[in-house]
C-alpha cells in the first residue's frame, strides 16, 4: 500500500524559525556602533573630561533614528548614559577646581570607578545590541526619552 506523495508531512525542521520581532542585520550593526562609537568619541576627541563620549552616539542617533526603531532605541540609550557619566566627570572637575586641587584625593578614585563601569557597560551594550536584544544600561539619568 503506498501513500500518496502530497499527504506525507514533512519531518520538523531543526532550525527554528527566527523571531519576527528581531530587528534586521543591518539594524542590530547599527545599534551596536551607536555603544561603541563612544568609545571613538572619546579617543578622537582625547580624556579630557569625557566629552567626546557622547557625540558618537549623538550623530549616529539623529541619522537613522527614523529609519531604524531599534537604533532609534539603542541610540537614544547610549547617548543618554554617556551624557550621565560626561556630567560625573564634570562633577569631578569642579570639586578639584572648588576646592584648589584637593579634591583630586576624592575624584581620582571614584573617576577610575566610573571609567572602568563605563567601559565595561559600554562593551556589555554593544554585544547585546549585536545580538538583537535591548540594552538599558544601570544608573543613567534618561535626559532624551
Amino acid at each position: 500500500m503506498s501513500v500518496p506523495p502530497e499527504s506525507v508531512v514533512p519531518p520538523p525542521s531543526s532550525e527554528p524559525a527566527p523571531p519576527s520581532d528581531l530587528p534586521s542585520a543591518q539594524e542590530r550593526q547599527w545599534a551596536m556602533f551607536a555603544h561603541l562609537s563612544s568609545l571613538l568619541g572619546l579617543l578622537i576627541t582625547g580624556h579630557w573630561l569625557g566629552w567626546g563620549c557622547f557625540l558618537g552616539p549623538l550623530i549616529i542617533w539623529l541619522v537613522k533614528k527614523d529609519t531604524m526603531p531599534f537604533v532609534n532605541d539603542q541610540g537614544k540609550e547610549a547617548l543618554n548614559f554617556n551624557i550621565t557619566v560626561a556630567i560625573i566627570f564634570f562633577a569631578l572637575f569642579v570639586l578639584t577646581l572648588i576646592t584648589l586641587g584637593l579634591g583630586v584625593v576624592i575624584a581620582m578614585p571614584i573617576g577610575a570607578v566610573v571609567f572602568i563601569a563605563w567601559l565595561v557597560f559600554t562593551i556589555i551594550a554593544a554585544i547585546r545590541a549585536n545580538e538583537g536584544q535591548r540594552y538599558r544600561y544601570p544608573y543613567t539619568l534618561r535626559l532624551i526619552g
